[in-house]
């Protein structure tokens, strides 16, 4: 995997501007902060992403990649503001669960989600390099 950052360009903070990889692409759908049982245990905007990026490293791994595949992240919030106010927690949460590693990200506010109760979705994507002999 190779990180893509333009000649002159500010160094992005939390994230890459592009990346370069090869190798057996697992995608993972859209996750929410709710545990196996489909179940939230709490409505705390922090403990949901916990919650949703423990989910996307166990399908991860169940797909033999781990947090440094990932190549690529969209995160769908529903409070701009409450994500703002907890940036410095996320910020700790995301590197206790992924590592100091930054794929291409980009976050967006939505109105809802699906789930009511659902305050972080994240989708992603991982590469799992190929094996050459």
């Amino acid at each position: 995997m190779e990180i893509i950052q333009p000649a002159g360009w500010m160094p992005p903070k939390g994230y890459a501007n592009g990346i370069k990889a090869e190798g057996e692409m697992v995608f993972v759908g859209g996750q929410v902060g709710w545990d196996e049982q489909r179940k939230f245990r709490s409505d705390d905007f922090v403990a949901q992403v916990r919650q949703t990026l423990l989910n996307i490293i166990t399908i991860l791994q169940t797909a033999g990649a781990s947090p440094s595949h990932i190549t690529r992240m969209t995160w769908y919030i529903t409070d701009k503001q409450e994500y703002l106010r907890s940036l410095k927690e996320v910020g700790r949460v995301y590197r206790e669960i992924i590592g100091a590693h930054y794929p291409v990200m980009a976050m967006v506010q939505v109105v809802a989600l699906i789930e009511d109760r659902a305050k972080v979705e994240i989708e992603t994507t991982a590469i799992v390099p190929t094996i050459r002999p």
